[in-house]
């Protein structure tokens, strides 16, 4: 395969801590460095969250704004995605940043199960969410946890509420969700190319899914996602020491299948995204 694969770090999300893996990066400016790491080493999507000091979870436009600034000084050319999940907000506070006008913004079009509880979506929030994307020129990346959500996607792409061809990503691995499953996988992508015929599409693992993902997803054409939001080992019995460390892994997979890594010139092509 020649396609180029674009790699997406997702930087720190909202549920690692520190104690859990010192390298997950909280701060704006640690988020900064740790990114910059990760786009020298091959990542071309940022995949962000932003914390408060005590490591908690927040959906602050101000603290979006400076992580944006930041990145866009260090990291040029990079895509900016910010998360619109439901751990960062409630309402829709999850897209009081879109106004911002990242490239991209994550966008879950249906309710599922958690670890611990429903991470809900109600169908006037996801209305809501797609229209200040579209309103403020911003990509969704459609987050499917389930089947139903790809289906979803194809509704709000017919009624007009997404505007481009919809970039589909499958999450696999979350407890009490969708497993990491090869034949699910493959019928996700036969879904994908029977709906939106040559539309490229990414996975994400979680945990030790991780590894799995990205291979199955480099082996069949799609793109990857990787970063200690999803996972903070190298290995069983070693923690990963920073993102850049699960970039360069994710990297050697493209190199195993002989795929290159896409720079962020192709990447913002193949996503159809503005000039930087």
């Amino acid at each position: 395969m020649s396609d180029p694969c674009i790699i997406c770090v997702a930087i720190t999300g909202s549920v690692p801590r520190k104690a859990d893996n010192p390298a997950v990066p909280i701060s704006i400016s640690e988020q900064i460095e740790s990114t910059q790491a990760a786009f020298e080493a091959g990542a071309t999507i940022c995949h962000a969250h932003v914390r408060n000091p005590d490591e908690s979870t927040t959906s602050d436009p101000e603290k979006f704004a400076l992580l944006k600034e930041g990145l866009e000084q260090h990291c040029p050319g990079m895509i900016i995605q910010f998360s619109t999940g439901g751990r960062s907000g409630a309402g829709q506070a999850r897209g009081g940043m879109l106004s911002l006008r990242p490239d991209m913004a994550s966008l879950s079009v249906g309710s599922n199960n958690f670890p611990s509880r429903v991470y809900e979506n109600p169908p006037d929030l996801v209305d809501w969410l797609a229209a200040e994307m579209m309103k403020y020129d911003v990509k969704p990346e459609v987050e499917a946890f389930d089947l139903s959500h790809i289906l979803g996607a194809a509704r709000l792409f017919k009624e007009g509420k997404i505007k481009d061809m919809p970039y589909v990503q499958f999450v696999m691995g979350v407890k009490n969700a969708m497993p990491a499953d090869r034949e699910v996988f493959d019928f996700y992508i036969k879904t994908v190319n029977r709906l939106f015929p040559g539309a490229p599409w990414c996975a994400a693992g979680i945990g030790p899914n991780q590894a799995v993902l990205n291979d199955w997803a480099i082996s069949s054409g799609g793109h990857a996602r990787t970063g200690l939001e999803d996972n903070i080992r190298l290995d069983r019995d070693r923690l990963a020491p920073s993102n850049a460390a699960l970039v360069q892994r994710t990297v050697a997979v493209c190199e195993k299948y002989e795929r290159p890594v896409a720079t962020w010139q192709q990447a913002r092509a193949m996503l159809g995204l503005r000039a930087a």
